[in-house]
């Protein structure tokens, strides 16, 4: 079961009671999870626009005009999820700026938190794409997909299955 960071807890029975986590007021909580946050999107958006990038030029390279219908898909379905995640992973900071000094931190940080949270798997999802499309242009269509589905599954596992499995194997240990 999921706990509110806020929660209080008892460390024994008959023991007192104590807070859970930081001694700190909502703003300055909002304040330090607005720093974490600007922090993981800038690893993020540096791998989006990277990748987002390379997916641009490509167009525009003589081998494009070699690729077969399917790959093309990709392709366009690539660019098109690409650029949504560099919405998702830079519309943070244009909603920070847009609403800066209206006293809404708290809210503000919450929801820039699932902006990032849809744009880790929108990034995945372009990643994947990205890969198939390539290893089907350099292997065999057959290894290509089997490749891809394994780093799918990487990506899975240490984007999402090990930092949720984290949160609720340590969430509820004492301290």
């Amino acid at each position: 079961m999921a706990r509110n960071p806020e929660d209080l807890r008892g460390t024994a029975p008959g023991l007192p009671r104590r807070q859970r986590g930081r001694d700190e007021s909502a703003e300055e909580r909002a304040d330090r999870m607005w720093a974490d946050l600007l922090q993981e999107l800038r690893v993020a958006q540096t791998g989006v626009q990277i990748l987002f990038g390379v997916l641009l030029i490509a167009v525009f390279q003589p081998a494009f005009s070699d690729l077969g219908d399917t790959d093309r898909v990709l392709y366009v379905s690539a660019v098109i999820v690409g650029a949504a995640t560099a919405g998702a992973l830079i519309g943070p900071v244009s909603l920070h700026r847009l609403v800066a000094g209206r006293r809404i931190k708290p809210q503000t940080v919450a929801l820039a938190s699932r902006m990032t949270k849809t744009g880790l798997v929108l990034l995945a999802a372009t990643t994947v794409l990205t890969l198939l499309m390539l290893l089907r242009v350099a292997l065999d269509d057959a290894l290509a997909a089997w490749l891809t589905a394994l780093i799918t599954v990487w990506l899975v596992a240490v984007w999402f299955v090990l930092p949720s499995w984290v949160g609720r194997h340590y969430s509820d240990r004492t301290e």
